[in-house]
């Protein structure tokens, strides 16, 4: 077997895109370029007798590549062992099929590890809002105490006046939370459950050239599992009046995305297509075409939901025609019903002066939509006539409609057109109309600003405060819960603020002192009054910022932050701790040996992030009174005020 894995990687070595400078194998960049059936690895296979033997099937004459066994073949624990998969072996910390997890490509309902938890979150920030450092999809077999609900810490309450430290949170107060956004969302789970009217998800859109993962990108399986971990816990705190679940993505995911949001959420509402650069804009790069669309994905909690309308209020712009009747008609009678018949020369149906009576036109197809009465009167009797007068025949009915006069007109469709129409005059019963929401909105000016906003700086990464505003207005209330995972610059809690909602964040990111909670903390102080300056925000409110109290993750921003000569000493304080992986014992890892030598100093804190045991990242709040853990009274009266208020 050796032999035959040799010879696989002397043909591979053909091909530079498969290696690292350094002579790496890239098995991620290797395996989707066999699940997308590659021309150039085809065609080096099929020219060696070994590969071709191994990888192609003769059917009819032809040869087809079995890409699974090219799969199972390069995801397999023996193939090119380099330095840092012998030293994994030696000392046991391996998969238990030593299969690639987060090299599948497979997008299917079915794809793998589906039923496993990729934990991960932020652990570093560059301009292109890199994830995390490590990918570790955990079986549901190695989850004991992942989800339970975390010690909390480090609380201070802001106002437009400052911020004080606080060791009580009311069922009222803003949350803005840091730590991993997966396991503050099973911390407030229950407490929280049925409260919120919607969820809003900027997520990493895993374009491929935006770091999400280690080493190169998140393949897309590992990329679906992320977000389907997080939406599976969000969904129980929407209530099931009203709430709804937004997510916004590029189009590197959109399709994938939305199957994946169909099975786990299902109820798909809409889709608004959201213009985010102009058109023209100049292209960068070697794109080949203009990438200007961004997708926010709408889906209800409840099956019954109802996309709500806009509302319009009426006004004389809207009523501007005006029908001046050249003779008296010819009497008609529909069921009961008395009226007039014009033909095209017995009347003018033109522009309305202000003295004139005036309508505006409303065609039938869009009446019988919504039911209305006189789209219906049209259909049952006038439809029937459309081929025995001639078009734009005028009918003026008696007693028909809501508006200020006792008769309606209507006419027959114009030359060329399918539907006829009616006139209606200015409605009694409301001074408002209600009108469905496209699903194309414009927001190029607002994202050519969107760095300004806010006053902090958090490039490629903003959402414009209007966007969130629109889609506050139109699936919220005032008094609402509205939460985001993914906090980012703030943006949503800038918004809620303004519009008089209440709101949770998360965020992990280290900045979120310096840009999320400085934002929000600006926005009561009153510095983005020139921003949704229409809902008159005054400065009012609050929120409460805190920690999830950190076990392992201490070591996780050690190892981050560390050069190369600090990793021995952290590795001996991370085993007096013990929480380290079960499957390894501690006797066998030897720093000091050649193949970990050998590792780069990225590959050796890879390795200590994989000993750590990440059921324990964060303190359970169950343990808030095992002195192992130092948790102070000050954080433990917290703690015991945010789960034991219900």
């Amino acid at each position: 077997m050796t032999k035959f894995y040799d010879e696989v990687i002397k043909v591979l070595k053909q091909d530079e895109r498969f290696f690292s400078k350094d002579g790496v194998l890239l098995k991620n960049a290797l395996y989707e370029a066999a699940m997308q059936m590659d021309g150039s690895l085809l065609k080096l296979l099929m020219a060696n007798e070994v590969t071709r033997n191994h990888f192609f099937v003769m059917v009819e004459g032809i040869a087809v590549f079995d890409k699974v066994a090219f799969g199972w073949v390069i995801s397999n624990r023996e193939f090119f062992p380099d330095s840092y998969t012998r030293f994994k072996n030696r000392i046991g910390l391996t998969n238990s099929n030593g299969e690639l997890i987060s090299a599948s490509n497979d997008v299917e309902l079915v794809f793998p590890y589906k039923e496993c938890v990729l934990e991960g979150g932020q652990t570093k920030e560059d301009q292109k809002r890199a994830e995390i450092f490590y990918n570790t999809s955990l079986a549901p077999d190695e989850i004991d105490r992942l989800f339970c609900p975390k010690a909390i810490c480090s609380a201070k309450r802001y106002t437009a006046s400052g911020f004080i430290k606080e060791t009580k949170i009311t069922e009222d107060d803003n949350l803005v939370i840091k730590g991993n956004n997966l396991l503050a969302l099973s911390s407030i789970g229950k407490k929280y459950a049925g409260k919120v009217r919607m969820v809003y998800w900027d997520v990493p859109y895993n374009t491929g050239s935006d770091s999400f993962g280690y080493n190169d990108r998140f393949s897309r399986s590992s990329w679906l599992l992320f977000i389907k971990n997080r939406v599976e816990k969000a969904l129980p705190m929407l209530t099931s009046h009203g709430g709804v679940f937004l997510i916004q993505c590029s189009f590197h995911q959109y399709s994938y995305l939305k199957v994946l949001l169909d099975e786990v959420i299902g109820n798909y509402v809409m889709t608004f297509n959201v213009l985010v650069r102009h058109p023209e804009r100049t292209l960068t790069g070697d794109k080949e075409f203009n990438d200007v669309i961004e997708y926010v994905l709408v889906y209800a909690k409840s099956p019954g939901f109802k996309m709500p309308k806009r509302e319009e209020e009426k006004t004389v712009d809207d009523y501007q025609w005006t029908v001046n009747e050249l003779t008296k008609g010819t009497p008609v009678t529909f069921d009961g019903r008395k009226g007039r018949i014009f033909l095209p020369s017995e009347y003018e149906l033109k522009k309305a002066d202000p003295s004139d009576k005036n309508f505006k036109i409303v065609t039938v197809r869009g009446s019988i939509k919504e039911k209305n009465s006189s789209g219906r009167f049209y259909v049952k009797y006038l439809q029937p006539l459309e081929n025995s007068y001639p078009a734009k025949t005028l009918f003026k009915m008696d007693g028909i409609g809501d508006d200020m006069y006792d008769y309606r007109y209507f006419y027959l469709p114009p030359e060329g057109n399918k539907n006829g129409a009616y006139l209606q005059g200015m409605p009694t019963s409301s001074n408002v109309t209600y009108k469905p929401y496209p699903n194309f909105l414009d927001f190029v000016q607002s994202y050519n600003i969107v760095n300004e906003e806010g006053n902090v700086e958090f490039r490629n990464g903003k959402k414009p405060e209007d966007l969130l505003a629109f889609l506050m207005s139109i699936f919220t209330v005032e008094g609402d819960w509205v939460l985001d995972a993914f906090g980012g610059s703030g943006t949503t809690a800038a918004v809620a603020l303004k519009m008089n909602r209440h709101f949770i964040i998360c965020e992990q990111m280290d900045y979120i002192e310096t840009v999320t909670v400085k934002r929000i903390h600006g926005v009561l102080q009153g510095e983005e009054n020139n921003l949704l300056p229409e809902y008159e925000y005054d400065g009012r409110g609050s929120f409460v910022y805190f920690e999830l109290a950190r076990s392992n993750q201490v070591f996780v921003d050690r190892i981050m932050e560390s050069s190369e000569s600090e990793l021995p000493s952290i590795l001996d304080d991370m085993i007096a701790t013990g929480f380290i992986s079960c499957k390894v014992n501690p006797a066998d890892i030897d720093l000091s040996s050649e193949d970990f030598g050998a590792l780069t100093s990225d590959e050796k804190k890879r390795f200590l992030m994989e000993l750590l045991d990440l059921n324990q990242l964060y303190i359970n709040y169950c343990d808030i009174e095992d002195e192992d853990y130092s948790v102070s009274e000050e954080d433990k009266t917290l703690s015991r005020s945010f789960y034991e208020e219900d």
